[in-house]
């Protein structure tokens, strides 16, 4: 934006300064301007790493969600089902017999 102004220009803009507010508020105004300046700055700092922590956190649910924790089964689950009695196989083996 700035990158064509030289001496001259800045000469000028600081002459004209010095003409409209006077050499008693230019030292007032250029502090007012460091601290506008100061706490713009901070606010972005503060912004961006806001941003970057929700990132990281995101980054860490998403990694969480991929790669979920081993769950042992419970024990009514980890043991085998007693073997169906004969009659109880006869009824499932056979499609055509009609429930009693």
């Amino acid at each position: 934006m700035f990158q064509n102004i030289g001496f001259t220009e800045i000469l000028l803009v600081a002459v004209v300064c010095l003409l409209l507010f006077g050499p008693s508020k230019l030292p007032e105004l250029g502090r007012a301007f460091g601290r506008t300046l100061s706490e713009f700055k901070k606010g972005a700092r503060d912004m961006m790493s806001d941003h970057d922590q929700a990132d990281k956190k995101a980054a860490e649910i998403k990694s969480a969600a991929a790669a979920p924790e081993e769950v042992p089964a419970p024990a009514s689950l980890t043991e085998a089902a007693p073997a169906p009695s004969v009659s109880e196989r006869a009824v499932s083996d056979n499609p055509r017999r009609l429930p009693d």
